[in-house]
Formats: C-alpha cells, sequence, structure tokens
C-alpha cells in the first residue's frame, strides 16, 4: 500500500505532536462544555468517543483520497462558547444535542453552497499567511515563556532541537521530543495516575429543539466555528501551498457532526495549529508525502475515542511545559515561512503586518477570536492603500 510506503518517523511523529498538542491544550475547556450542561461521567465519555471518532474519520479519510493533509479537530472556540452560555442560560443536554444539530445544518449549507469558500478566494496570500503566523507565533512565544516554571527542561530541549536540526534535520522533532519524555520521566514528572483503563461507550442523547438553545447556542456556535476555526486552517493551507476541496470538506465535517452531534460531537472544523505541524516540513521534506502525518494524527484521534479514558490520562500525564515546548519547536519552521511570505511583497507589508499583529494580540471581540479580527484588520488596510492608489494613478 502506497501510504506505508510513504510513511516515515518523522510524519508519524508530527502526527503524534499534533495529537497532543491539539489534546491537552483544549481538552479541559471541552470538559467544561460538557459539565455545562449538567453530563454525566459516562455522558462526558461519549463525547470524547464521539469527537475522537469524528476528528479521526474526518482526517484520515479524505488525506487518503487527496493524499493531502486534511487536518480536522474540534472546535475549541466553540467549547468555550458553550461552557459559557450553558451556564448562564440553564440549558439541558437535550437542548445542547438540538444546537449541535441546528450548527451541524449550518455548516452543511455554508460547504454545499461554497460560500465560504467564495469569501477565502478574495483574500490575498499575504494576509492569509500573516493569519497563519500570528496564529502560531502565541505558540512559539509560550515556548520560550515555558523555560520560566522548567528552565532546564525547556534547555535541554532547544539544544536537542538544534544540534538535531544540524545533524539529522528530518528527525529534529522526534529527538527533541524523546530527550523531553526521558528527561520528565526521570525527574518523576509524568502524572501517571491520571491514566485509567477503561473503554469508552457512546451514549445517545435525543435532540430538543427550542428557539432559546438555537440562538443562545448555535448561532454563537457556528460563528465562531467558522469564523475563529475554519479561516485560520483555510489559510494554513494556502499558506503551506495545499489547494483544497473546501467546500466539499466542511460539507463533509457538517455531515459529520449531523451524525455524531447526539453522542457529543458539537461541532467539527479545520484545525490551525495542529495543521502548521502536520503540513509543515518538519512532517516531510516532501510535500507530497506529508499527508501521512494527517493520516497518522487522524488514526491517533479514532483510538482515542475508542479507549476514551486511557488516552486521555496518557496525553493529559505530560507536563504542561514539555507540550508548550514541544508545539513551539515543531512550529519554528512554518512560523518563519509564513512571515517570509507575508512581508515579502512591499504593497502588501503593511496590511499584513496589521493582520499579523491583531491575531497574535489574541483579542476577542463580540466572542469573535482575533483570527477573524486579523483578516477584517488586514483587508480594511489593503483596501485603503488600494484605493489611495488608484487616484494617484490617475493624476499621473
Amino acid at each position: 500500500m502506497r501510504f506505508f510506503q510513504d510513511l516515515s518517523l518523522s510524519a508519524l511523529t508530527a502526527g503524534f505532536v499534533a495529537v497532543l498538542v491539539g489534546f491537552t491544550s483544549s481538552v479541559a475547556i471541552v470538559f467544561q462544555a460538557a459539565q455545562a450542561f449538567q453530563a454525566t461521567p459516562e455522558q462526558i465519555t461519549s463525547w470524547m468517543w464521539a469527537l475522537g471518532l469524528g476528528m479521526g474519520l474526518c482526517s484520515a479519510i479524505p488525506s487518503l483520497w487527496l493524499r493531502k493533509p486534511v487536518m480536522v479537530a474540534w472546535s475549541t472556540p466553540g467549547a468555550a462558547v458553550l461552557a459559557t452560555a450553558g451556564l448562564a442560560g440553564g440549558f439541558s443536554m437535550a437542548e445542547a444535542v438540538g444546537a449541535f444539530l441546528v450548527c451541524a445544518a449550518l455548516i452543511t449549507l455554508a460547504g454545499a453552497t461554497g460560500w465560504f469558500e467564495r469569501v477565502m478566494n478574495r483574500i490575498p496570500m499575504e494576509i492569509a499567511s500573516a493569519l497563519l503566523a500570528g496564529v502560531l507565533a502565541r505558540f512559539g512565544i509560550e515556548a520560550f515563556a515555558a523555560a520560566q516554571t522548567a528552565l532546564p527542561l525547556v534547555l535541554l530541549m532547544l539544544g536537542t532541537y538544534l544540534v538535531a536540526r544540524r545533524l539529522a534535520p528530518r528527525y529534529a522533532v522526534v529527538l527533541t521530543l524523546a530527550a523531553a519524555v526521558a528527561y520528565a520521566a526521570a525527574r518523576g514528572q509524568m502524572a501517571w495516575s491520571a491514566v485509567a483503563f477503561e473503554f469508552a461507550l457512546p451514549q445517545f442523547t435525543a435532540p430538543q429543539f427550542t428557539w432559546s438553545a438555537a440562538v443562545s447556542l448555535a448561532l454563537p456556535l457556528f460563528v465562531v466555528t467558522m469564523a475563529s476555526q475554519n479561516l485560520p486552517g483555510v489559510a494554513v493551507m494556502r499558506a503551506t501551498g495545499y489547494q483544497m476541496p473546501v467546500s466539499r470538506l466542511i460539507t463533509v465535517t457538517g455531515l459529520a457532526t449531523l451524525v455524531l452531534a447526539p453522542f457529543g460531537a458539537f461541532a467539527l472544523n479545520f484545525s490551525a495549529i495542529t495543521a502548521a505541524i502536520c503540513m509543515g516540513p518538519e512532517a516531510h521534506e516532501n510535500p507530497h508525502r506529508r499527508y501521512t502525518a494527517a493520516v497518522s494524527c487522524g488514526a491517533l484521534y479514532v483510538v482515542i475515542g475508542i479507549f476514551g479514558a486511557v488516552v486521555t490520562g496518557l496525553l493529559t500525564a505530560f507536563p504542561r511545559e514539555l507540550v508548550v515546548a514541544i508545539a513551539g519547536l515543531a512550529l519554528l519552521s512554518t512560523i518563519g515561512s509564513g512571515l517570509h511570505a507575508a512581508l515579502r511583497e512591499e504593497p502588501h507589508r503593511e496590511a499584513a503586518l496589521i493582520t499579523f499583529l491583531v491575531t497574535l494580540s489574541g483579542v476577542v471581540i463580540a466572542g469573535v477570536g482575533s483570527a477573524f479580527w486579523g483578516v477584517v484588520a488586514g483587508s480594511l488596510a489593503l483596501l485603503v492603500q488600494e484605493f489611495a492608489r488608484r487616484p494617484a494613478a490617475r493624476v499621473r
């Protein structure tokens, strides 16, 4: 099979790092969202089952089909919206599931009509690259900020990474992760007590549709998923040179959410951070073989869904500093490439810089994250600059 011929240790490691970073950085928010609807422990486990299977299959199958890295994740800002709105509105789990289905229908409609892809086609590559760099730069900053609480670990990881980049660049992240895990294990910093051996079982919840849940849960969930997740996700694809059937893939995520929503899959969408890990040169030097990293990531997500608490405990056993440091180091090349592409052309440089800074700021307005507002600010800056240039050209 061609997949196994194309698979490499670096791609497999990129898939694992993507799962490690994506899971540990936001799983607590998903738990909070479930608890906001008075979820039982069995229902929380079902959420992990549904989300794991949804993310895994929506990543692995299209990646194998297209031979390109398709990365799907849960909506982290969406989970934050649900955690807040769920507590404030006192919604039941049945009402929440009804809202998930409404959101899934809207995502499917956005993909089937192609309107979202048409909007993305009008965003210049410089703006998209600046958006990518702004989204990822926060992880680069956090990687070095982790030295405040774990200086020896971060120095070990940085030193290993730099030496490996010089001697074995394809395996720099692999060797860095191995050294970090060995150090943390030797120091007793791995929280093995979090591991519980049990399978995840799906729990079906019949939906209940109400206007209040549609307005308070479904619409905000749809808006933040499209603006804060799918938009930067498409930007990562294009900034890394991959042309994908965006509308069809969004339709797939919407349909998958429709099927899995009664079991707890609140919203599936393109990923940005983990996508950059699997689409960048650290995954494989050959862009045509990086799809194996996405397939590996998808397979691991499916394992998370099936084994639930076991894998949850294993992934959360890693020290936080190790997770943020390996994420930042794995994304260094992609951040640099994004900045280079964003600032390369002088006519778009200032607009791209505005996009980068607004995105990096992390500002949240009206519940929508900085990725969306970065594109808005950069596009407005570009519009003003283009408008100012045209009269000047006519005067000449």
